[in-house]
């Protein structure tokens, strides 16, 4: 049974439209119009128990409303939504104590006191125990290395620093479901590294649910093995990353390095080229596995080194955006 059941959702914005001109604020006030702009239309889908699902699409898709349908901060025009046998808008008061959110450009910390006093207020309001929060407290200090920040104002923190407490914060109350939005703009390379790191260790240790939006491709191919893309508030794929890598980002570019030479036919070579210090090959893994690949080609000649192009996800993700027109 899926532990998120989305069936057929759909929501439709009523935006008022103003009238120019010197009087256009008192005409508006009188004849009021509105555009009426949908954010989904018709979306469905199912999410098991302990997954990473990277939910993905470009600006105005929809990735938003439909976090804040399933947050329960929203409510759908038609359809439904079930999560752990509750529906968000309706048991909402039960519901946001199962749920964490962080969002990458919103803070649910106080700017002004250090991130302790924002972490024990959230004890307060979730009405944890004070064993129980110790020791959740405790884990999130020494896993995400926090000893040293959280008692400094919020507002002094780095950027990477206060992603952190973001991050414990949301898990304060020891959530099933973690909802997040971009948890790693502008962060550094080191902080990134961190963030995704101590995501992945939550998910196996504790079988939290990540639902994860965000414009950094490279996040969803460190978290998520599976990733829904929605456009123009459609969805329009839901399956494997690597089922969409063997469809769209399937060339691989192998360098060589062999003062050895060799001329390999065979169907699975796209390319091939003579470089200063080697052979560069273009290969389809479609064809031939990269491994199965570095075996052929050692048979043949002799290696001192060898460089493999892992691909690039954020192309993928733009022939994928090409395909669909969106």
């Amino acid at each position: 049974m899926s532990f998120i059941e989305v069936k057929h959702i759909k929501k439709t914005f009523k935006v008022p439209i103003k009238s120019d001109g010197k009087f256009g604020a008192l005409k508006t006030f009188f004849n009021r119009k509105y555009n009426y702009i949908k954010a989904i239309s018709d979306i469905s889908f199912s999410i098991k128990k302990g997954e990473i699902v990277g939910y993905i699409g470009p600006n105005g898709a929809g990735k938003s409303t439909t976090i804040k349908i399933l947050s329960g901060i929203l409510v759908p025009d038609s359809g439904n939504v079930v999560i752990d046998k509750m529906t968000p808008w309706i048991d909402r008061k039960k519901y946001v104590s199962k749920i964490g959110v962080v969002f990458g450009q919103r803070s649910q910390l106080w700017w002004d006191i250090p991130a302790i006093d924002s972490f024990n207020l959230l004890k307060d309001i979730y009405k944890l125990e004070d064993s129980e929060y110790q020791k959740t407290l405790n884990e999130l200090i020494e896993l995400l290395n926090l000893k040293d920040i959280i008692n400094i104002p919020v507002r002094q923190l780095s950027l990477g620093n206060r992603m952190k407490c973001e991050i414990a914060a949301s898990l304060i109350h020891r959530p099933k479901i973690l909802f997040l939005d971009e948890p790693t703009i502008g962060l550094d390379a080191v902080s990134k590294k961190i963030v995704r790191e101590f995501i992945k260790k939550i998910n196996k240790q504790n079988k939290v649910t990540v639902i994860l939006t965000t414009h950094d491709m490279a996040d969803i191919e460190a978290l998520a093995k599976r990733i829904i893309l929605i456009g123009k508030g459609q969805l329009l794929y839901d399956g494997s990353l690597t089922k969409l890598k063997r469809k769209y980002d399937y060339l691989r570019k192998i360098t060589v390095i062999t003062k050895d030479k060799v001329k390999l036919e065979n169907d699975c070579v796209v390319e091939q080229n003579t470089i200063d210090d080697g052979i560069e090959f273009i290969i389809d893994i479609r064809k031939i596995e990269i491994n199965e690949f570095i075996k052929l080609i050692s048979s043949k000649i002799s290696i001192s080194d060898i460089d493999i192009d892992s691909g690039n996800i954020d192309e993928l993700i733009v022939k994928l955006y090409e395909d669909f027109k969106i």
